[in-house]
């Protein structure tokens, strides 16, 4: 599928950025994914949604899940469009009523896609997948709009998870490169990105 109108919606409403930014991790960026943005923009909700269900919509799915909170929009979108019930994780345990981390209904054993934005490590999915497998799912698919290639795939596959991605970021910034609308500074700085990734 082409991708490169939306890869070019990402960018005009902020949601890949370039500059100067220290990550969650702690680390120094020259990049900036920050697709929190798109809940403003239901179209491009809408498009995002519908690249990761492409990734997914072949595989026994029973439930979807969304990791929080970026990605609960989306899957809340796609639950929508194609019919699929969501279940939906808590970060933070309930300590009244039923105390419970997966929120829904679901039967014992159901196959169970978790929908994620972005996978870097893969870590928040992770924690995501042993809530929802405590609960008594079973997971094998993880669909994402954007692979980082940073080692997520490989740490998804240690756990027996397949994980399917729309684009890579490499894929994301060779686009945008050839898509003539970056100023000076920024083709600089995707130059740069693509070669320390080559």
């Amino acid at each position: 599928m082409n991708y490169k109108p939306l890869i070019l919606s990402l960018y005009q409403i902020g949601a890949i950025k370039f500059g100067d930014f220290t990550l969650k991790s702690g680390k120094k960026s020259t990049i900036y994914l920050d697709l929190r943005q798109i809940v403003s923009f239901p179209d491009i909700l809408q498009e995002v949604a519908e690249a990761i269900w492409q990734q997914i919509s072949q595989c026994p799915i029973d439930v979807i899940c969304g990791v929080p909170y970026t990605a609960l929009p989306i899957a809340t979108c796609i639950s929508l469009k194609q019919k699929i019930p969501m279940v939906m994780r808590r970060k933070e345990q309930k300590e009244y009523g039923t105390k419970q981390r997966i929120e829904g209904t679901f039967k014992m054993g159901q196959q169970c896609a978790i929908i994620e934005d972005i996978i870097t490590t893969g870590s928040s999915i992770l924690e995501t997948a042993e809530d929802i497998e405590s609960a008594g799912l079973q997971i094998q698919h993880v669909g994402v709009l954007i692979n980082r290639e940073q080692g997520g795939e490989k740490n998804l596959h240690q756990h027996q998870y397949q994980l399917h991605s729309a684009f890579t970021l490499k894929e994301g910034l060779s686009t945008l490169l050839t898509s003539n609308v970056l100023p000076e500074f920024e083709r600089n700085i995707v130059n740069t990105l693509l070669h320390e990734n080559a």
